[in-house]
């Protein structure tokens, strides 16, 4: 399908009217962190969903309230008060593979970033490029990590400089940046730019973007994402992942 780019970018505007809507949130994901008022409480429970976003929507949504349930229903409060002995408590969790030690683990991790760095926001916020957060994702993934950890907890936080998309985090801080006026993203992070964001590139976005030429190289890594990023900051410099809503509604629930 090739349209111009003017009709491409009337198309696509149609779509993200459709589909950027409070009645989205009702299948999606997002509806955990949309749970809580506090900033921080949302950005955990954020974080934690966008990390087990993947696979099944539904057990995506059973086990990320499964996960704010061992949390207590307040994130924040047990990520920065909890004891070693609290984290007992995850045994038997697990999605696909993210399992109860990788729990752990990330609670561990966040606790440091909160006591030590400041927060999430100060961390993104500080390695972030003019036009990028992909430097930011990559020295996320370091400070997550320099605490005592498991090495197999490793693999659930990509890092876009050994050319991942990294699909979960880019979601995660649509969520948080994007401020949309219709009540799905939060927009609750003002020291981040919408502009600097990346689109979350999985299996629908990809092949929908391929589709209406938006996309040619094959693969969902991190050279695709570069790719779409260019495209879709023609269509809207300011606002470039507006299109998400576009290209995973055409994908999920067009069949497009």
């Amino acid at each position: 399908m090739k349209l111009k780019k003017a009709e491409l970018k009337d198309f696509l505007d149609t779509k993200v009217t459709l589909y950027n809507h409070p009645k989205f949130i009702e299948s999606d994901p997002i509806q955990i962190p949309h749970q809580f008022s506090k900033k921080e409480d949302i950005e955990i429970a954020a974080f934690l969903t966008a990390t087990i976003a993947w696979g099944n929507r539904k057990s995506i949504i059973n086990n990320a309230n499964k996960m704010m349930e061992l949390l207590d229903h307040s994130p924040f409060e047990f990520v920065t008060q909890h004891q070693d002995t609290d984290l007992d408590r995850f045994e038997g969790f697990v999605h696909r593979t993210f399992n109860s030690e990788d729990l752990k683990q990330f609670v561990k991790s966040l606790q440091h970033i909160y006591k030590k760095h400041k927060g999430l926001e100060h961390l993104f916020a500080k390695h972030a490029k003019e036009k990028s957060l992909q430097p930011s994702i990559h020295q996320f993934k370091s400070i997550f990590f320099e605490v005592p950890h498991l090495e197999r907890t490793k693999k659930h936080v990509s890092d876009p400089l050994k050319n991942s998309a990294a699909k979960r985090i880019n979601m995660f801080l649509r969520w948080m940046v994007r401020n949309d006026t219709n009540g799905v993203d939060f927009g609750i992070w003002q020291s981040l730019s919408p502009a600097q964001l990346s689109c979350p590139l999985d299996v629908h976005s990809g092949n929908v973007a391929r589709k209406l030429g938006l996309l040619k190289r094959k693969q969902n890594d991190g050279k695709a994402l570069a790719e779409l990023d260019k495209a879709l900051r023609r269509l809207d410099p300011n606002d470039p992942v507006k299109y998400d809503f576009a290209l995973f509604g055409l994908g999920v629930f067009e069949g497009f």
